[in-house]
């Protein structure tokens, strides 16, 4: 289990970065929402991988599931929905302006 999670995070960052290095702008948002998914599970598999224990410890329960990682997932997805917002109102406005979506390298370098 922990093999595949870890795999998954190693596919999704690779993805991510190579997203992020394209020359126009919308796969750089998507990549850097790659990313974020990347990192959210990340967190999430960092609170121990377990199935069917209460998150909160109880009398009655044998174990218990750590919430620290789930409460930093729900923040991180929040926070990552409002930056993408963000970036893609940003790439909507260059492209609104300029006409293309390619990312400007600066005068005399293409």
């Amino acid at each position: 289990m922990e093999a595949l999670v870890a795999s998954a995070v190693a596919v999704m960052t690779a993805a991510g970065v190579y997203l992020i290095l394209r020359r126009q702008t919308f796969p750089v948002v998507l990549g850097t929402a790659m990313l974020s998914y990347a990192v959210n599970v990340f967190l999430f598999a960092t609170g121990r991988l377990v199935v069917n224990l209460p998150p909160v410890l109880a009398d009655t329960a044998t174990g218990y599931t750590d919430p620290l990682p789930q409460a930093l997932v729900l923040t991180a997805i929040v926070i990552s929905f409002g930056m993408t917002a963000v970036v893609v109102l940003m790439a909507l406005g260059a492209f609104i302006a300029s006409g293309n979506d390619d990312i400007d390298l600066g005068e005399g370098r293409e």
